[in-house]
């Protein structure tokens, strides 16, 4: 997996994209890991890189949303390894709460079926597009925000941790 990663950080703006690219189809894939290493290890614009993690994510979600409105329940469920049931459970899930459920398409693996289920639904694309648009941007910015946060911090308490260290070993003589 990380020499993936390396892959995808190598490439930059489009590795990003090619990164959440795959974790937005129903390949287990985490692009969080690539978008905190490119915020964090290089000198990408954040916004830019946010940008091409959610064009690629939604992207992920929209080829999942095509296998959706091209297949059938069987087919979709041998396609997926998953139970024919557990494909009509989603798809009756979808129908019931309409098309802003697609801002929850972030999420791992139901996010697969949501999107999968709308499009066995033929839900209105674009108020798919929409919501899905929203959810994974606003994920993105929350991501890229903690993980750069995160990245700080750790790089504070490594530079404070020998000066700490020295201090009590000071008090502890």
């Amino acid at each position: 997996m990380e020499a993936l990663n390396a892959i995808f950080i190598e490439y930059g703006y489009f590795g990003m994209a090619m990164a959440a690219f795959l974790a937005g189809t129903f390949v287990p894939f985490s692009s969080e890991a690539v978008l905190a290493a490119l915020l964090a290890m290089s000198s990408m614009d954040p916004w830019l890189t946010i940008a091409w993690a959610s064009v690629g994510n939604i992207a992920g979600s929209m080829f999942n949303y095509y296998i959706g409105r091209f297949g059938n329940t069987r087919t979709i469920a041998k396609w997926l390894k998953v139970k024919e049931k557990r494909t009509v459970k989603a798809k009756e899930f979808v129908e019931r709460r309409g098309s802003w459920i697609a801002i929850f398409t972030f999420l791992p693996i139901l996010g697969t079926a949501i999107a999968v289920a709308m499009g066995m639904l033929r839900i209105n694309i674009f108020k798919v597009l929409f919501f899905m648009t929203v959810g994974k941007v606003v994920r993105y910015i929350i991501v890229g925000y903690t993980g750069k946060l995160n990245f700080y911090i750790n790089t504070v308490k490594k530079r404070t941790a020998d000066f700490g260290q020295i201090f009590f070993d000071i008090l502890a003589f």
